[in-house]
């Protein structure tokens, strides 16, 4: 596995392509990097990524596009991409604490009822369902559904590798609406980032976790997790 590094030169951008990344367009970005994987742009995606804004030496952000990439192959330079690369292969043991960020999609399955598919539902909606309009800005709105996202990582945690010791801090909430040229209607999905303490449970799983990502819309920037030692 390999992680890299990849920063845009905005002027190799069309102007849709400027906007559009700028704006946290997970479609273009995700467009934009497979032009690091060439050779297997027809096949199975080989790559996880993450969108975020470079920030200068005092914390502020400098409003520049960077992403963190997982792969399963080193990515080719290409013109106007900078990839710095390395390869990745963590050596994790049981029991061991990591400070992690992940950007996740959360969603549960929601029976339609006998003899129809299910489907899949934004946690974070399904908590807000039960409020009425009018409480829907209230704290105990944003509790349940800060709550319901909390517990759908601590839940499929053991499966992945890890435990929470510790809540993570939750970050942004954002829900996401995509268009694409040869789809009528628009690719819709929500991502919340989380921030906190891990505890390596399965050493094995949780490596490849980390390959293969956590949750859905991997497609479109969630799913990969950073680790580093505290």
């Amino acid at each position: 596995m390999y992680l890299s590094s990849v920063r845009v030169d905005l002027n190799a951008l069309t102007r849709e392509q400027l906007f559009d990344v700028l704006e946290g367009g997970a479609y273009t970005a995700h467009q934009l990097l497979w032009t690091l994987f060439a050779d297997t742009s027809e096949g199975e995606r080989p790559f996880l990524f993450r969108q975020e804004m470079e920030e200068a030496a005092n914390g502020k952000s400098q409003g520049l596009p960077r992403f963190y990439v997982y792969s399963t192959r080193r990515p080719e330079a290409v013109a106007g991409l900078d990839v710095q690369c390395k390869p990745f292969a963590p050596q994790l043991a049981k029991g061991e604490r990591l400070a992690f960020r992940l950007r996740a999609n959360p969603t549960v399955a929601k029976s339609a009822g006998e003899g129809q598919r299910s489907h899949r539902a934004d946690v974070l909606m399904n908590a807000r369902k039960p409020f009425s309009p009018g409480e829907r800005t209230s704290q105990a709105c944003v509790d349940a559904m800060e709550t319901a996202a909390r517990d759908w990582l601590a839940e499929r945690a053991p499966r992945f590798g890890f435990e929470l010791p510790v809540a993570p801090e939750m970050g942004a909430y954002r829900q996401h609406e995509l268009k694409k040229s040869d789809r009528r209607e628009p690719i819709r999905f929500s991502s919340v980032d989380y921030e906190g303490l891990l505890e390596v449970t399965d050493p094995r799983r949780l490596i490849e976790t980390l390959a293969h990502g956590v949750g859905r819309a991997k497609a479109f920037g969630c799913g990969l997790m950073l680790l580093r030692r505290p």
